[in-house]
């Protein structure tokens, strides 16, 4: 055999090969080749715009659209989740794959970021989705209370928190409600008053188990020093805070500082040993609300401890 024919016999076997690689790549891959990430989300974005336009996704009663949520409100979320905040989530087996339950957490953080990380760790995490209940005033807002709603969220009311929960979903609610949000600085990881219990109610008519939950990090996004009062009343806020950075810096204030971000689940408080009308008892409510408060705060501590400095 001459060199020349050598030589294409050569190129005809090596052809034969790489064919016969990418024939096993394109069965492993489904027939298609492997696409880059920049590819796979310009065909996520597509496939999105094309159910929206013809009308292939669902809302629930509460305005939940889960097909908005896992494509627009989620990713966006993540990347602070992911790459600002740096979020760590521990305790995530306390939480049932299935059936209701009532998470409890602590509040903070000026603007309540602090729910919508919670929201992002309950769904990347455990693959479920979380039903924040909300102030009246979120929904006020326009667009706000819109994008609340197609987050899955709704009213802090015990009508929509008692069908949520009965239905099996998991809901999250912070009984410090703007006290907490919106503490100084000087207060942080200091829990405030876990109103009058209405939550602990709640959980007893729907017979489910209240998991209790401490966030640490929030507390330093937005450092609040001040309060200008009469500006929050002209403008119907609970509160207009001033911070390090904001007004002082405009828009640019706005923007959260970088802290370490910890979110810990305790234990389930099985609630099988109460009757359910036990919800009537005022002494009953006060006692559980507060175990619950308790709880929750020695988690605080011990999270902030095992956390360290907020911005390392």
């Amino acid at each position: 055999m001459n060199a020349h024919h050598q030589e294409r016999s050569t190129r005809r076997a090596d052809g034969a090969q790489v064919i016969s690689l990418d024939a096993a790549r394109r069965e492993r891959t489904g027939g298609d080749p492997p696409r880059s990430p920049l590819e796979r989300r310009l065909a996520a974005g597509l496939a999105f715009l094309r159910r929206r336009l013809s009308g292939e996704y669902e809302v629930d009663e509460f305005g939940f659209d889960s097909d908005f949520n896992s494509a627009v409100l989620l990713p966006a979320a993540r990347a602070l989740y992911e790459h600002w905040f740096r979020v760590e989530a521990f305790g995530l087996e306390n939480i049932p794959e299935s059936g209701g339950a009532l998470i409890v957490a602590n509040h903070s953080g000026t603007l309540p970021l602090d729910g919508i990380m919670l929201t992002v760790a309950v769904h990347d995490r455990v693959h479920r989705d979380l039903r924040l209940l909300g102030a009246d005033l979120i929904y006020q807002v326009p667009v706000l209370g819109h994008l609340a709603r197609k987050a899955g969220h709704t009213l802090a009311c015990r009508a929509d928190a008692d069908r949520l929960l009965r239905k099996g979903e998991l809901v999250g609610v912070f009984p410090e409600g703007f006290k907490g949000v919106g503490k100084p600085f000087s207060e942080r990881y200091r829990l405030q008053r876990f109103g009058r219990g209405g939550f602990v109610e709640t959980a007893l008519r729907a017979e489910v188990p209240i998991i209790p939950c401490a966030i640490v990090g929030a507390e330093e996004i937005y450092p609040k020093i001040g309060d200008l009062r009469p500006l929050a009343r002209l403008l119907g806020l609970p509160y207009f805070p001033v911070t390090p950075t904001f007004p002082l810096l405009g828009p640019a204030g706005l923007v959260p500082l970088p802290s370490k971000w910890m979110i810990r689940f305790g234990e389930p408080m099985p609630l099988e040993d109460y009757d359910p009308s036990a919800a009537d008892d005022p002494m009953t409510v006060f006692n559980l609300t507060d175990h619950v408060r308790e709880v929750v705060q020695q988690m605080l501590y011990d999270t902030l401890l095992r956390r360290g400095p907020a911005f390392f």
